[in-house]
């Protein structure tokens, strides 16, 4: 029995009467560019899909003739800022038709660029919510960046504007702060933005260099330009990674959801180089005052020694003079008790001086003789124990002046010896108290050496001790 059938063109012109007649007019559709093609002829061919999650649901083809082109795409960038391009979701006039051989097409004669911004932005608000949800807005908030960053990563076009304006505002620094700067190269706009930027963090944490800052860097763009750094993929590396990540994407306007979960944002690259600076001018400014608090304070106590020492002579001055004059007052007192004794004596023998006179004579002149010599000896005495006494602090004194000479701290400097002080400014008293990567102050005469402790032999100096392993210090790109 033969079979009914209709050929191949019949089902074809069934179907574009049917699909015409049931859309008569133009209808605006939502959906989303797959795929854009710029012919040389003018006309512009789409491919239009809708998405449930990873799943493509719906597809067809699309095309913008030449004569309407030129329109549609100036008025997308003029509010836009950007042009036609693959992943964006659009709101589209079309007149639908259907070709027997080509089968169903839609001609595009307007696209309303107001919806195209306004879907992005509904898209960044529930990124924004997710990310709230999962806890990684605030995660990089909690990582701090090391007192003075020196290994810095940087993920930007490496022909950008704002990168070398970036370069040269953070090595041409006019304090002379020195930087280890590296560039990893990421497109930074466009539907492959996101991976491109993940895969250079990915470089930098599995690089065998330890950053102490990740910096992110773009200069202005519109606002579908920027649209990449509100990918929730992009934004959760950003949140997850180990090192404190920093943004300068874009103009003062715009915030997008990679800064947000940043741990800080500025709006342009130099503004990002000052931050960094920033942190190098607090701390030299701090080194400063404790430099001139250690001046004045070694400056003090060595005056506060001066000041005794000088007190110290003026007393031994003094108590030697109060010696001497107690010693010469002595004298006076037993000059006088001799002279009132030998006249005391003469006047209760004057009944004897006729028969003692001679004997009298030869006693007083034998007596005389005797105080004499006594007065003699104690003067000798008392000025020899003077001048010891005086010797002895003169010898005492000039001990105080050498031992005051050679503990001052600018002599054992001059030597060649080296005071260690901590960041703090605080004077290092053994090995035992630092560790590998702390940064230390080695002050000599002429100056002052400000580095870092790479390495420290806890064996001991002194003979006789017990040795202790060396510390070494990791390559920390320092």
């Amino acid at each position: 029995m033969q079979k009914k059938y209709v050929d191949l063109l019949e089902l074809q012109t069934r179907l574009k009467m049917g699909i015409e007649s049931l859309f008569p007019d133009r209808i605006w559709v939502r959906a989303e560019i797959s795929g854009i093609s710029r012919r040389q002829n003018g006309h512009c061919y789409l491919e239009l899909c809708q998405n449930d999650g990873a799943m493509v649901t719906a597809k067809t083809r699309a095309v913008i003739w030449a004569s309407r082109w030129n329109y549609i795409d100036q008025t997308f960038r003029a509010i836009t800022g950007s042009s036609l391009d693959s992943g964006m979701e659009i709101l589209a006039r079309v007149q639908v038709g259907f070709h027997p051989v080509y089968g169903l097409s839609l001609t595009i004669d307007e696209i309303d660029p107001e919806f195209t911004l306004g879907a992005n932005e509904r898209q960044r608000q529930l990124t924004i919510e997710r990310l709230t949800r999962e806890g990684l807005l605030n995660l990089q908030k909690r990582l701090r960046l090391p007192l003075l960053p020196y290994s810095l990563a940087v993920i930007s076009a490496g022909n950008a504007a704002g990168y070398g304006d970036f370069c040269r505002h953070l090595k041409d620094n006019e304090y002379g702060f020195v930087f280890d700067v590296h560039l990893f190269e990421a497109l930074m706009q466009g539907e492959s933005a996101p991976a491109s930027i993940m895969a250079a963090f990915d470089a930098i944490l599995s690089s065998d260099v330890r950053y102490d800052a990740v910096l992110i860097m773009r200069g202005g763009g519109s606002e579908l330009d920027l649209a990449c750094f509100d990918d929730y993929d992009l934004a959760v590396t950003i949140a997850r990674c180990p090192v404190p990540v920093f943004t300068a994407i874009g103009h003062e306007k715009d915030h997008h959801v990679a800064d947000m979960v940043a741990s800080a944002y500025v709006k342009t690259p130099t503004a990002l180089a000052d931050l960094f600076l920033d942190c190098y001018i607090a701390e030299d400014q701090r080194l400063a005052s404790y430099e001139s608090r250690l001046l004045m304070a070694f400056s003090n106590r060595i005056a506060n020694m001066s000041s005794s020492l000088e007190l110290l002579g003026s007393r031994i001055l003094a108590a030697s003079k109060g010696r001497a004059q107690d010693a010469l007052h002595a004298i006076d007192l037993l000059a006088m008790g001799i002279f009132r004794n030998a006249d005391r004596r003469i006047s209760d023998s004057d009944h004897l001086q006729d028969r003692l006179l001679d004997r009298i004579q030869h006693s007083a002149v034998i007596r005389a003789d005797k105080a004499s010599a006594g007065v003699d000896k104690l003067e000798a005495r008392i000025f020899s124990g003077t001048r010891n006494a005086l010797q002895e602090a003169m010898s005492f004194l000039l001990k105080v002046e050498m031992s005051i000479e050679a503990n001052d701290p600018r002599n054992i400097l001059r030597k060649g010896f080296v005071l260690a002080l901590d960041r703090n400014g605080i004077k290092i008293e053994s090995a035992g108290g630092t560790r590998v990567g702390d940064r230390v102050q080695m002050m000599f005469a002429d100056g002052t050496i400000k580095c870092g402790v790479v390495e420290i032999d806890r064996r001991s100096n002194i003979p006789g001790e017990e040795e202790a392993s060396p510390t070494a210090l990791p390559d920390v790109g320092s």
